[in-house]
This record gives structure tokens, C-alpha cells and sequence, in this order.
């Protein structure tokens, strides 16, 4: 029997008419046809999150604290604006540490001529100081709006497909390591807290 990945899918965006939910709901029915991984998307805009830092007693931040810690892995689907990522997307990334710590997160970026890979080499920086493992590939999308058909599908949808899932090879194989190495170190983590 097959492990099964718990995805945490994230929408880097919470803009009114984002282009986003597009290469977030291509992202997800893609994914959820892989009989390996269980995947959830996680919205900003349906997130109840302060915009300063007040703890996991916020609901909103309760709500996305549990999501994040449920995930094996995450991907996030990020624009990109004034060549940087969204002030959503890192009010969301800063709501929680210890939920990102010692997991795999791949990118789907997407934007103008750089397809937002400029939001994820920033990206990668914030990421890296979580302890965050960030997947080398990334599907990118340049000119997103002409890359996608008006039934919200990558109009190569064979190559697309088969770009994401080459990527989500490597991110299983990193959320099967690293979850193996994770309880490990809970199951110490218990054991001193019971002898103290």
C-alpha cells in the first residue's frame, strides 16, 4: 500500500478578480487526480487573519495553524507584484512557524513576462529561514491570461500536466523523508517532556 501526502495548496493572492483561483483550481483538480495525495487549498480571502501578529488565539490564525500543521507539503501558487510576492501571502507565512517547519513546498508561479519568478526567488529566502525544504522546479506561467483556455485549463494541458506532476515526484519523495525524520524527533520531543 501507497503512503498518502496530506497537500496544503496555498493561493498566494486575495485581490478581487485574481487571476490566481485559475492556476489554484487547475493546481488542485490536477493534484487530486494522484491517488497519493490528499489535497486542500488554503484561500487568504476566506482566512479571517489579523494584519498584525496576535497568536493562535485569533480564530482565523487557530483555523490556519491547523491546516498548515496537517500538511506533509505544501505548494503555493504565487503572482507576482512590484517584483515581490504579495503582502497577503506573507501576513498568511508569518501566522505560523513551527507548522512550515522541516517540510517540502513547490511553486506555481505565475504574471507577466517573468511569471511571478521573481515573487519566488523571494520566496525562497523567507522560506529557508522557516526551515521550509523549496523544490528547484517551478511551473511558471508568463502571460498567464494567454495561457490559460476559457475553461480555466492551461491551454497545454498535456505538457502542463506532465510538468507538475515531474515536480510533485520530487516533492512526495521529500515529504516521505522528511515526515519519517519529523516523528522521530516528536516522538523524543514527548518522551523529555513526560520525564521532566
Amino acid at each position: 500500500m501507497k503512503e498518502t501526502y496530506n497537500v496544503a495548496v496555498i493561493l498566494g493572492s486575495a485581490r478581487e478578480g485574481r487571476f490566481g483561483e485559475t492556476v489554484a483550481n487547475w493546481a488542485v483538480e490536477t493534484l487530486r487526480s494522484d491517488q497519493e495525495l490528499s489535497v486542500d487549498l488554503i484561500d487568504p480571502a476566506k482566512l479571517d487573519l489579523p494584519s498584525r501578529h496576535v497568536g493562535a488565539e485569533h480564530p482565523g490564525v487557530a483555523e490556519l495553524q491547523t491546516a498548515l500543521a496537517e500538511a506533509d507539503a505544501f505548494v503555493v501558487v504565487t503572482p507576482e507584484y512590484n517584483h515581490s510576492f504579495t503582502g497577503e501571502l506573507k501576513l498568511l507565512i508569518d501566522a505560523a512557524k513551527p507548522q512550515w517547519k522541516r517540510k517540502p513546498l513547490a511553486f506555481v508561479s505565475y504574471g507577466g513576462m517573468s511569471g511571478g519568478l521573481r515573487a519566488v526567488e523571494q520566496l525562497r529566502l523567507v522560506f529557508a529561514e522557516l526551515h521550509v525544504v523549496t523544490m528547484r522546479d517551478v511551473i511558471s506561467f508568463a502571460h498567464a491570461h494567454d495561457k490559460f483556455d476559457e475553461t480555466g485549463r492551461p491551454k497545454d494541458l498535456e505538457g502542463t500536466n506532465a510538468a507538475l506532476h515531474h515536480m510533485m515526484t520530487d516533492l512526495k519523495w521529500w515529504a516521505g523523508a522528511l515526515r519519517e525524520a519529523r516523528y522521530p524527533h516528536a516522538k523524543l520531543q514527548l518522551l523529555e517532556a513526560i520525564a521532566s
